[in-house]
């Protein structure tokens, strides 16, 4: 069976955007360090899941870092831009974006769906709303939580639809120069 991993930026408060969806406080001044971190928890997948609200800009970003070979990112670019893409959405009839297609189902049957397919793992990136409900249903098998050492107050919380207490092995910590830590966790 296929892993479900969650790669999301959290501010040392546990918020993943500000109450009107910043992102101002995440750091990005990231080096050779989590930048080989990222590659290798991206490699390993063929299939991207996103939320309804996500893919406009997701899609469009990763174009465009694809598109431009003088980029610093231009792999990491080809290689979310090519991926296979699955948009969980209740309200678009198509898609408009290439490797991309929509889910309009039930969220634990069409992800299971996807886990019991032949291929390699999967990854989420959220938005909020999606990976909340992901999270609630217990459809994801590996954390990977990057905290960044800012406190913001108050925000967009993806752990507040949890009704039943998750229990989560750790699996390492990596602290990076940036001041971003990573957490791995599976169930």
């Amino acid at each position: 069976m296929r892993k479900l991993r969650l790669q999301m930026q959290l501010s040392l408060d546990g918020f993943v955007a500000g109450p009107n969806g910043e992102m101002d406080w995440m750091t990005w001044n990231w080096g050779d360090d989590i930048k080989a971190y990222v590659n290798a928890i991206t490699d390993p997948i063929d299939t991207i899941l996103l939320g309804g609200h996500m893919p406009e800009g997701f899609v469009g970003h990763w174009k465009n870092v694809a598109a431009n070979p003088e980029d610093e990112g231009n792999a990491f670019g080809k290689k979310m831009y090519d991926t296979h893409k699955v948009v969980f959405t209740k309200t678009m009839t198509e898609s408009k974006w290439e490797n991309t297609v929509l889910a309009k189902g039930d969220i634990v049957e069409e992800v299971n769906n996807l886990k019991n397919q032949q291929g390699s793992d999967i990854i989420t990136y959220g938005g909020a709303g999606f990976a909340s409900s992901l999270i609630k249903h217990n459809l994801i098998d590996e954390y990977q939580l990057f905290i960044n050492p800012t406190i913001i107050g108050s925000g967009m919380a993806i752990f507040k639809d949890v009704a039943e207490k998750l229990n989560l092995k750790l699996v390492k910590a990596t602290p990076f120069n940036c001041g971003v830590v990573a957490l791995m966790y599976e169930k």
